[in-house]
């Protein structure tokens, strides 16, 4: 399923919704487009490309993407890499220490050379006239991770951090919701330290949705700004973890 997060003078961002199956974890995809350019967010695994192939013309014609962004290394994000490479001429943007990595889910060595790479600090994109911005967001889980900001649509795309496995598309209880995250965050999210940088960090941007790329969407600034909150305080990974490091019985 897919539906249209934002839409305004030739700036369109599409929401494409858990095309997973079977045992796969469900994940969304996001496409933004500007002007008739686009950047597809963490395109997905294989079982996922033609669905997200198949759904994508309704919106944007694949031969007009430009950017393929890649949050972080895992299957759900990347695993499709080489099929979205070999049948558009769009570059591929991820941390700069997964990209020799990332080649083991079969890229092409025809197509290596339009994997580009993002400094730890992050950067700006320009999508045909629209700068977006990657920021940085490391260990939240992976050791090099970004999220994109796009200011116009005041969306910022945020990867795992959110993630819940939920049935509903849009956040509507917080409280109720934390439930969903808490053991999540608790265990994917590296540490404290990370937690209370990001939210830092993040409460410089307009935001009005923040989109993760597993579960539900939180919509509204009140919404945005609960969930920097409850970041903020989280005490996850490592600290959470600590009663298990000792040698098993």
């Amino acid at each position: 399923m897919a539906d249209v997060l934002y839409e305004q003078d030739g700036h369109r961002n599409i929401f494409f919704e858990d095309f997973t199956e079977g045992e796969m974890v469900s994940a969304n995809q996001h496409l933004i487009i500007h002007n008739g350019k686009g950047m597809l967010l963490d395109p997905g695994g294989h079982k996922v490309y033609s669905k997200i192939f198949a759904a994508m013309p309704e919106f944007l014609s694949p031969s007009a993407l430009e950017y393929l962004f890649l949050s972080h290394q895992d299957p759900d994000i990347v695993a499709s890499i080489n099929g979205w490479l070999m049948v558009t001429e769009a570059d591929a943007y991820m941390s700069a220490i997964w990209r020799r990595f990332v080649a083991h889910f079969g890229v092409d060595g025809s197509v290596m050379d339009r994997m580009k790479t993002i400094p730890d600090e992050g950067m700006r994109i320009n999508l045909n006239g629209c700068e977006l911005l990657i920021i940085p967001a490391h260990f939240l889980h992976s050791a090099g991770n970004f999220h994109v900001y796009d200011p116009l649509s005041k969306i910022l795309y945020s990867g795992d951090l959110g993630a819940a496995l939920v049935d509903y598309r849009f956040v509507e209880d917080f409280d109720a919701h934390t439930t969903h995250m808490a053991g999540f965050h608790n265990r994917y999210m590296a540490s404290s330290t990370a937690c209370r940088l990001w939210a830092k960090m993040v409460r410089g941007l307009d935001i009005e949705i923040i989109a993760p790329q597993h579960g539900a969407i939180f919509r509204g600034k009140q919404m945005c700004n609960n969930f920097i909150d409850w970041v903020e305080k989280l005490e996850p990974g490592a600290e959470a973890m600590q009663d298990v490091y000792q040698l098993p019985a």
